[in-house]
């Protein structure tokens, strides 16, 4: 494939007359992606240490293949994963420092899944924390993530 072609398609250049893509985009409100991402999860189970919910796939977060995102399923992690910290007591948690996602199957729009989230370690300043993807009705596993966040450490002041 050429640069030009590979170019086009990340860039998304709009030829047509309509209102540029980007204006559009800088008029989204903040934060809006967490919201976007987890539209729709139930939390089924919270306790200290561990958080379980389900979602139904939505159209929304289907990649060409009419398959769950894989940068969804991170987001997820991600999210989840932060939700996790804050059972455990921590204040607040701060930013990544790792996410890591293996993919091993295929989730279908309108398919339930359940995301487990498990701390692993809590810490002074690391959290370190499991998510699980998992089809509800199967129990195959979707995905597993372990995401790594650095916690900010309080004044003593």
């Amino acid at each position: 494939m050429d640069f030009e072609t590979i170019k086009n398609y990340l860039e998304k250049l709009e030829k047509s007359g309509e209102e540029d893509e980007s204006s559009k985009i800088h008029k989204l409100p903040l934060r809006f992606f967490d919201p976007f991402i987890i539209h729709g999860l139930r939390v089924d189970l919270i306790e200290p240490g561990r958080v379980l919910c389900s979602i139904n796939v939505p159209p929304r977060l289907l990649n060409t293949a009419n398959t769950l995102h894989g940068g969804a399923i991170a987001s997820l992690v991600d999210l989840v994963g932060s939700a996790v910290i804050y059972t455990v007591g921590a204040p607040s948690t701060g930013v990544s420092v790792e996410i890591n996602v293996s993919y091993l199957d295929a989730a279908l729009a309108d398919e339930e899944i359940e995301i487990e989230g498990k701390a692993l370690r809590v810490g002074k300043s690391l959290a370190v924390v499991s998510v699980e993807l998992r089809k509800k009705a199967s129990g195959k596993i979707v995905a597993q993530g372990r995401h790594t966040k650095y916690l900010p450490v309080s004044s003593k002041l």
